[in-house]
């Protein structure tokens, strides 16, 4: 039997519970023997506990102290399970050994879900993919496609790094406690090839942040102190038009044209 855990607020936690779940998460993933699998935020092992027995040894990241003895013995005091007891934020994913491509899985906590994904940018280029439970609503968001609704600062970086594949849904009921939201499963695998060219990373989110930060303005209104009506219209964009319309490829374009500006 299974140790249990009083779920702590403060840590996020809701634990999946529900077997069909935990079997259909588990063949998108498709652990095989060989894979370097880091999991953040195992839990009690509902993921940990199989995958660990189909591949044979893999690293967790778990934040709450008093639940690693638990995880330990639903998963086996003998197993091969290496357990990193320090906040996924401050973590080195490029302190493991890189002999594989990092593939990294967890249900996030939903509070700070978006942070651990820009955090895990940092290692595209030794992760070969992740699988990542998330609330319904910021699924949709990374997923999202212009001129609607989810569309957002977050889909526009998300996709310049991603390519991103919502999976499917998770019913609250899957977890103990209850949570008071849709879950979702989404798969981010790391561009290669960005799809779209931009020289500085950090001032291009900087621009489409901008953007986004008064969704109802339209673009001549919301970037004046960045550029002017000219500069916009310069990159085949209308002044006029609002952030959500804009395409990945055109939010490049515009950066492309304000930095020809000021060169």
């Amino acid at each position: 039997m299974a140790i249990q855990h009083r779920a702590r607020k403060r840590f996020g936690q809701n634990f999946l519970s529900d077997p069909g779940i935990i079997q259909r998460i588990i063949q998108s993933i498709n652990p095989r023997q060989g894979d370097r699998i880091i999991e953040i935020g195992p839990g009690l092992g509902a993921l940990t506990c199989p995958i660990l027995k189909q591949i044979g040894e893999m690293d967790v990241i778990e934040l709450d102290r008093d639940i690693i003895p638990k995880l330990q013995l639903n998963c086996g005091l003998d197993s091969k399970l290496h357990i990193h007891n320090v906040d996924v934020l401050k973590f080195d994913f490029a302190s493991l050994d890189q002999d594989q491509p990092l593939r990294i899985i967890g249900n996030l906590p939903y509070n700070i879900s978006t942070p651990i994904i820009f955090h895990l940018v940092e290692y595209s280029s030794i992760i070969q993919d992740m699988f990542f439970m998330l609330q319904k609503e910021v699924v949709e968001r990374l997923a999202a496609r212009p001129d609607t609704s989810n569309y957002s600062r977050l889909s526009v970086m998300a996709q310049y790094y991603f390519k991103v594949t919502p999976l499917f849904l998770v019913p609250p009921e899957s977890f103990q406690p209850v949570p008071k939201v849709d879950s979702a499963i989404v798969r981010l695998i790391p561009h290669k090839d960005k799809p779209v060219q931009v020289d500085n990373e950090e001032a291009f989110g900087k621009l489409v942040s901008q953007a986004f930060s008064q969704r109802r303005k339209t673009l001549r209104n919301v970037l004046r102190e960045l550029c002017t009506a000219d500069q916009i219209e310069a990159a085949g964009i209308d002044p006029a038009s609002r952030a959500q319309s804009l395409t990945l490829q055109q939010f490049a374009d515009l950066f492309s044209q304000l930095n020809r500006d000021s060169s």
